[in-house]
């Protein structure tokens, strides 16, 4: 049996301070993550304003798609953008979506090892 199991829980205090470090960390990536996404739609099509930029970043950072006007004409570089920052995106959001999820599936298999060792 690994000793680690013979630990108790977590204090609920020490469990919402990594609940919050956590969120803060995951919160952060996904705010760089916006902020290359603006940065690459403002330099790739200069037709769009900073306000439609962060319009498409997020949209596509959240999986949605983007909303470019059909009068643009795109040229490749801000297809190839595009198509990269999309991939990008959707790695970095399951990323970050498992740095959120992180404390409470430990807590929850540390309380499921500790009813087990209970048990025997």
């Amino acid at each position: 049996m690994p000793k680690n199991v013979k630990h108790k829980l977590a204090p609920v205090k020490v469990f919402r301070r990594r609940l919050w470090k956590n969120a803060v960390f995951g919160f952060s990536i996904m705010f760089i993550c916006l902020l290359i996404g603006v940065l690459g739609y403002k330099i790739t099509i200069p037709e769009l304003d900073w306000y439609d930029s962060l319009l498409n970043a997020s949209m596509i950072l959240s999986g949605m798609g983007p909303i470019i006007d059909p009068g643009i004409q795109l040229s490749n570089t801000a297809k190839v953008f595009a198509s990269v920052y999309a991939l990008f995106s959707g790695v970095a959001f399951i990323s970050t979506i498992g740095i959120l999820i992180a404390p409470m599936a430990h807590r929850f298999f540390h309380r499921l090892h500790l009813e087990d060792s209970e048990e025997e």
